[in-house]
């Protein structure tokens, strides 16, 4: 990761603005995931770390842009780039670093390059998909998972496709690991959403459905609840909870075990993936690790 983490200050340094570098600084770099991914998957390839930092600037782009577009104070418990130096300046320094991202992508071979380059156009849709579905309550499993797949997932998948080709391996096979990692990541995370404490989360908890977010447990939760019941679940969409409104909510869920039959799914996803790679013990091991999250 060392090397990953030189390759991205390199990066950064050739922006050739002061400006990029300071706020650069201010952005935390997070699990690192998909660079851990691509480390793993092609260790032996010398552009392995190069590839890695394009794939984390690509990540962080989509986070800065993610947060204005949410209105976010707040990014992994730190104030955000919008709240600090306004929203004009989180997206162009966002811009900025796709477009660095872009322009290093090419020393790569086609298919490497357009695997990564497609999953961008897919994120970027798949956070519109996000905001048209918040507008209103969603209780459409597919649909949520549909959008998470792309603004999520589509990243991690071509993370991990891409260096499969890289090194010579099976592409489609690690495509859907990546993919099923990154679905069963994000549920992981939506359910400690609800469950974790604000000091965790690095946000306010429950901020999902606060935004306007409907995602698995709110979703099974309306399937199982009475009309009287889904018309009050239905009612606190989008909008500040009281204490009450919350502790209500909670129960239900806690009543109907949505949050539990959440991270089923989750692991389900992550078992799949496992029996696809299930020679490659590092790769396992990363499963074990993101479904053992405590929620």
């Amino acid at each position: 990761m060392q090397r990953v983490e030189q390759e991205i200050d390199r990066l950064i340094q050739e922006c050739e603005y002061d400006e990029v570098e300071r706020l650069f600084k201010t952005l935390s770099g997070g699990k690192r995931l998909r660079a851990k991914l691509i480390l793993k998957i092609a260790s032996q390839h010398k552009d392995a770390p190069l590839l890695a930092a394009i794939v984390e600037l690509i990540h962080a782009a989509s986070l800065l842009h993610d947060d204005v577009i949410d209105e976010a104070d707040t990014r992994r418990g730190a104030a955000s780039v919008n709240a600090t130096e306004g929203s004009k300046t989180a997206v162009m320094l966002g811009d900025i670093l796709y477009s660095k991202a872009f322009t290093e992508l090419v020393v790569f071979e086609k298919d490497v390059a357009q695997t990564i380059a497609a999953s961008v156009t897919a994120l970027s849709k798949g956070e519109m998909m996000d905001v048209n579905m918040a507008k209103s309550f969603n209780s459409d499993e597919k649909k949520y998972l549909d959008m998470l797949y792309l603004k999520t997932a589509t990243l991690i998948e071509a993370a991990a496709k891409a260096s499969a080709l890289l090194v010579g391996k099976d592409a489609k096979n690690h495509a859907l690991y990546g993919k099923n990692l990154g679905l069963s990541f994000q549920i992981i995370d939506d359910i400690l959403d609800i469950t974790a404490d604000e000091k965790t989360l690095g946000k306010p908890a429950m901020n999902d459905f606060v935004e306007g977010k409907c995602t698995l447990p709110y979703i099974y939760l309306y399937e199982q609840l009475n009309a009287d019941d889904r018309e009050k679940l239905v009612s606190f969409h989008a909008k500040k909870l009281t204490d009450s409104e919350i502790f209500w909510i909670k129960a239900k869920m806690a009543e109907y075990k949505t949050v539990e039959k959440s991270f089923q799914l989750a692991q389900n996803l992550s078992d799949e993936a496992k029996s696809i790679l299930a020679n490659d013990e590092d790769l396992v091991n990363i499963l074990n690790i993101m479904i053992k999250r405590s929620y």
